[in-house]
């Protein structure tokens, strides 16, 4: 059983409430759960433990903070509820490897020398591609991201799309390792005025570049302006499977950031998500004498 939508309420509970006191009672009771029973699924569902995402989204916001105003170490820290000056710092040394005075300078420093981080293209060992990748501006962005300091953007740069027109950054990888498995590849994903359609997928592949399975959230795609949330997409792994492929794309107009991926080996009581085309055909032929 997967709990999606209970997670997210949870995450966008959070996301309201990083300058203020946080407690397992107050977000599992925002999700409908107990605590003993959401503390749980909450790494399950989402592979970090719930008070490290919210430390980490707490630093990600401090970061920003640090790089876009004055405001003092001190106030940045009691803001995100940190107990002291020091424990914020040796928090944001161990992320940022850089106490939070020297990331300030440091990134002051390289911004005004004329170099904007935000600026970089490039996205080590990601491919960037789709049906037109030509309209779309694919990048890592230094402003907005989930923790950490960066995370990839897709923007539209286009007048106008077809429904079949996307980009996508992706990257492949042997499937040896993973035969016989279920996986879940899974990321944290925010929109902003998407009007076609954004969501992770997750591609299977045989030696001879037949698809064997897929899951590119078509049918729940993400859509208009969303908090980060995150998704997820499962399958299971045959043995004749020799190429993964894993990505986010955009559809259409509109903006999205991906952060946090990862692809792990799941039990079997996590549900795939495969694309099913055959509830879509008919069980039977009809009107084979074209007279109805």
């Amino acid at each position: 059983m997967t709990y999606s939508a209970e997670i997210q309420a949870a995450l966008s509970y959070i996301e309201s409430n990083l300058d203020k006191p946080l407690t397992l009672d107050d977000i599992a009771g925002a999700a409908g759960f107990s605590k003993y029973h959401f503390h749980r699924i909450f790494k399950h569902e989402t592979g970090i433990p719930l008070y490290e995402y919210i430390r980490k989204r707490r630093l990600a916001g401090a970061s920003r903070l640090l790089r876009t105003t004055n405001l003092s170490i001190l106030d940045i820290a009691m803001y995100f509820c940190f107990e002291s000056q020091e424990s914020f710092t040796r928090a944001f040394k161990k992320v940022y490897k850089l106490p939070p005075g020297k990331y300030r300078r440091a990134l002051k420093d390289l911004i005004t020398g004329g170099i904007e981080m935000s600026d970089r293209s490039e996205i080590k060992n990601w491919i960037i591609t789709g049906t037109a990748p030509d309209k779309y501006q694919c990048r890592i962005d230094s402003d907005i991201f989930h923790t950490g300091s960066k995370c990839v953007s897709i923007k539209s740069a286009g007048e106008s799309y077809t429904v079949d027109e996307y980009a996508t950054v992706m990257q492949q990888f042997s499937a040896k390792e993973y035969r016989g498995r279920r996986v879940r590849f899974s990321g944290f994903v925010k929109s902003e005025d998407v009007t076609g359609w954004a969501g992770l997928w997750l591609r299977l592949d045989d030696a001879f570049s037949r698809t064997l399975s897929l899951d590119n959230m078509q049918n729940r795609g993400i859509e208009g302006t969303t908090g980060w949330n995150c998704y997820s997409c499962v399958l299971d792994v045959p043995q004749d499977a020799a190429v993964i492929s894993i990505g986010v794309l955009l559809s259409g107009q509109g903006q999205i950031w991906f952060d946090n991926a990862a692809f792990q080996e799941v039990d079997l009581s996590i549900p795939t998500t495969t694309l099913d085309l055959t509830g879509e055909l008919p069980s039977a032929p009809s009107n084979l004498s074209f007279e109805e």
